[in-house]
């Protein structure tokens, strides 16, 4: 059963390599071929006690670090990657975006997702910031009154 799953991963290495050639870097990785997502989560400014903090998460076959919503989180992430879609993207520059004002809360992700990367800011400063966050929610914290 490894040397299957080698020889497996050894073809899909490849075939990621051949046919994606410029495009890999955008790609998240297969499971198999990635290592397990690794971030760490950094919340201040939101006057709640709860929500304030630094938590490193892990995920893998099971939730690992001091994340308070961590089997939740890892679950919210996983669906991101299975839709292949990208929770850290920022808000395009040119969206328009209701002038709501959530707060003066802000949140840093750090560390490595699907094989790539990390270092995403968030933030509450408008209505397009507010869902970016709420999108993400149990990896950041509620915030909401």
């Amino acid at each position: 059963m490894a040397l299957r799953r080698l020889v497996l991963a050894g073809g899909l290495a490849a075939s990621l390599t051949a046919g994606l050639a410029g495009a890999a870097s955008a790609v998240p990785l297969p499971p198999l071929l990635s290592p397990p997502d690794s971030l760490t989560v950094t919340v201040s400014g939101s006057g709640n006690p709860d929500a304030e903090g630094s938590w490193k998460l892990t995920c893998d076959d099971r939730p690992q670090g001091d994340h308070p919503a961590a089997a939740r989180a890892c679950e919210r992430l996983e669906g991101f990657a299975r839709a292949g879609e990208d929770p850290f993207a920022p808000v395009p520059a040119d969206a328009l975006c209701t002038q709501v004002y959530g707060g003066p809360v802000t949140a840093r992700v750090t560390g490595t997702w699907q094989g790539r990367r990390i270092d995403a800011r968030f933030s509450r400063a408008n209505g397009c910031e507010i869902d970016r966050w709420e999108n993400v929610e149990p990896l950041l914290p509620s915030v909401r009154d």
